[in-house]
């Protein structure tokens, strides 16, 4: 006969086994969802090589005799400019990103070129950095000739940058 060991007693209770820790949780949105290939559409979104893209040219072809039909992507990052292109069966999957907009007010430049921008609810923020190029210029500029202004902010895949300007009609 085998030699049984005596279970140890539970240090911990049940209840406390299975309490759960939700002080670091979100509301579990992801940053991306999946979308079926042929669905993507020309000025839509779509994740290439990792990064968040606006389609801008998009084409099916058809293979051979026992091959899936083939779109090719071509998409253009949505904070570098860059192109990217990829090809995927139209029956497959690709990621698509989560793309939001955002219009802020204006209140301050910082010296190390970070932008104070004021939320409908009143809150500040101050996480976004002016960008470069010809936008940068213009929203110096006319901060400077203290023109009141709103900045649209465009945010997909934990990246966010200021992607256009308009005056603010209160």
């Amino acid at each position: 006969m085998p030699f049984l060991t005596p279970i140890e007693p539970a240090t911990t209770t049940m209840s406390e086994e299975l309490q759960a820790d939700f002080d670091g949780g979100d509301a579990g949105a992801s940053d991306v969802y999946p979308a079926q290939c042929s669905s993507l559409r020309k000025n839509g979104h779509v994740v290439i090589k990792g990064r968040a893209c606006k389609i801008v040219e998009m084409s099916t072809s058809k293979t051979g005799k026992h091959g899936h039909a083939k779109v090719h992507l071509v998409g253009i990052d949505l904070f570098t400019g860059k192109k990217y292109e990829d090809i995927c069966p139209s029956t497959h999957n690709m990621d698509v990103p989560v793309v939001k907009r955002a219009d802020y007010q204006l209140i301050d430049i910082s010296d190390d070129g970070f932008l104070s921008l004021m939320m409908e609810s009143g809150d500040i923020r101050d996480d976004i950095k002016v960008p470069e190029g010809d936008l940068g210029s213009e929203i110096k500029t006319k901060f400077e000739n203290s023109e009141d202004l709103l900045l649209t902010v465009l945010a997909a895949m934990g990246q966010e940058m200021v992607v256009a300007t308009k005056p603010n009609m209160k």
